[in-house]
């Protein structure tokens, strides 16, 4: 039985003994999940362990970009321009309620990293490569029209710029409505369970794992034929247990993101900009807030434990102030933060900035499959990638056929809405529905954008009435437990509605109805339910510390 419920949680780690499954993945971020889902479309049995929560590692913590990628071509990267580009649109189109198309401003000054015409040349390419359509090709600004268009930018020295279109995601949800669509299909995908160990056939071939449930404190085996490792940050611990060989091996470059209030940094238009050291960051309006991102320097230590450090404040502050100088924020005006890792395939003698982001699959003589380094953007293409090495070693190993890949027209959970076109009358609709339901307009609007076709499972919830949530958060705590394996409260505040980094203020002050919700709902012990409310303030301390 398929499940995403959290209350039936242990049903699924039932059926994850109850036979041999063709592939078995570790690793439930975006690149695990998306290996999930193109398996079973292709007619795979398909078991997924994360020992996590879903998105937990960096597959919450990017830009929230859908992003074609476009400093690669400085380092002329064209077939990683040309891909990701393409891959922009189908993920836009398979999830038009996780992905937002939004026109991005890039400012040209004298002496910056792009000149008019380096600018004109490079997003001219830049169309080309990604296959953009016509309505979203760039075009260019003279000086006074990007001062009109962003007047927070700097003036001064100011050449013009140009306009192109990327696509702003919920980087998470993106993760667990791929997640989800494998589910629908018959995958079993399950949190908080680790890979311990490696088990291994009369041939010294992996042929499944060992694993720790980290709720239930207990292990058990799952088999399979073949097992890839998509652990992100993790995959050299995943190849340690089975005794890593030499060859490559992973280096990890930090980012940071603040947040900021859009009283204290009103920016109407998302801006790709220059720093004084010559990078690149982007600074995104959402929501109501503003935030600006990321840091990219080299990290050693655990992923899971990341605090922002003053430097990463402090370089970040100075990005804001060199090229919006009318913006006078301080530390003190931080809301919220997050910093996360980019599993990058080692390069000697290269800086963070350098290292290609180009993922490699590679195989163990034990034969574990693992896939490293790629982005956000590609991980449908990735998945592809892995699944046309993987089925045709099954089927010569064993025998198994299965189909082609399928999910470049498939929708992800949520995703069926009509089409990106239709997006606007749905969410139209579904608003009038959730007024109905005793939502305010704002609230069924948001849910109705946020969950897509499955919205109408949440206003299922609206029936319920809670003393002290606000009705939009019971339905989307209650929805997450039951359809999106909610355990832990951070898996709700944090990663399922982002509200841990775009509405802080809400997550203290109703956090304890929460936990004491979540408590009720899942059974905690006692000792869970103080060690979940410790974990919780300990990452908004994290997020919420600016000194």
């Amino acid at each position: 039985m398929s499940t995403a419920s959290a209350i039936q949680r242990q049903q699924a780690i039932e059926e994850l003994q109850s036979k041999e499954y063709d592939l078995l993945v570790i690793g439930g971020g975006i690149t695990g999940c998306g290996i999930a889902l193109d398996a079973v479309a292709r007619g795979l049995s398909v078991a997924l362990v994360e020992m996590q929560d879903f998105a937990a590692g960096t597959s919450s913590r990017s830009t929230k970009l859908v992003h074609g990628g476009l400093r690669y071509l400085k380092q002329f990267e064209i077939k990683e321009v040309a891909d990701l580009g393409k891959e922009r649109a189908i993920v836009y189109e398979n999830g038009p309620h996780v992905t937002t198309p939004i026109w991005m401003l890039l400012p040209f000054h004298k002496g910056g990293t792009f000149g008019k015409f380096s600018t004109n040349i490079g997003l001219r390419v830049y169309d080309f490569l990604a296959g953009v359509k016509r309505s979203e090709r760039r075009y260019m600004l003279n000086a006074a029209k990007t001062i009109e268009k962003e007047p927070l930018v700097k003036a001064e020295e100011l050449r013009g710029g140009g306009v192109y279109v990327e696509y702003r995601t919920d980087d998470a949800r993106l993760t667990i409505e791929v997640a989800k669509a494998a589910i629908e299909k018959g995958a079993i995908l399950i949190n908080y369970t680790k890979a311990e160990s490696f088990l291994y056939n009369d041939q010294e071939k992996i042929n499944g794992i060992v694993a720790h449930d980290l709720i239930a404190q207990n292990t058990f085996n799952i088999h399979a034929k073949k097992v890839v490792n998509a652990a992100g940050p993790w995959v050299d611990d995943v190849r340690d247990i089975e005794g890593k060989e030499n060859g490559k091996h992973l280096i990890l470059s930090k980012g940071v993101h603040i947040v900021f209030d859009e009283s204290k940094f009103p920016l109407h238009q998302a801006v790709y900009f220059d720093t004084p050291d010559g990078r690149m960051v982007f600074a995104i309006p959402r929501d109501g807030k503003t935030y600006v991102g990321t840091t990219d320097t080299f990290y050693q230590g655990d992923a899971r434990e990341m605090d922002i450090q003053q430097e990463d404040r402090d370089y970040m502050m100075k990005a804001i102030h060199y090229m919006f100088p009318k913006v006078h924020v301080t530390d003190e005006d931080i809301e919220s933060s997050w910093a996360g890792v980019r599993p990058l395939i080692h390069e000697d003698g290269k800086n963070p900035s350098e290292i290609s982001r180009k993922d490699e699959v590679w195989e163990s003589s034990s034969g574990l499959v693992t896939i490293a380094g790629g982005k956000l953007t590609g991980y449908r293409k990735m998945a592809e990638t892995v699944l046309n090495k993987i089925t045709q070693d099954l089927e010569q190993q064993f025998g198994i056929t299965s189909t082609p890949c399928k999910t470049k027209h498939m929708r992800i959970s949520g995703g069926e809405i009509g089409g990106s076109q239709n997006l606007h009358a749905f969410v139209s609709k579904r608003t009038k529905m959730g007024i109905d339901m005793g939502l305010s307009e704002a609230e069924a609007k948001h849910l109705a954008h946020h969950y897509g076709s499955n919205v109408d499972i949440v206003f299922e919830y609206a029936k319920e009435k809670h003393a002290i949530l606000p009705q939009s958060l019971y339905v989307q705590l209650l929805y997450g437990i039951h359809h999106e394996m909610v355990v832990h409260p951070n898996d709700f505040i944090i990663r399922r509605t982002a509200y841990m980094f775009f509405n802080i203020a809400l997550v203290k002050k109703y956090k304890d109805a929460v936990i004491d919700e979540m408590a009720k709902q899942l059974n905690w012990s006692t000792e869970q339910r103080e060690q979940y409310e410790k974990d919780l303030n300990t990452e908004i301390t994290r997020a919420t510390t600016a000194l």
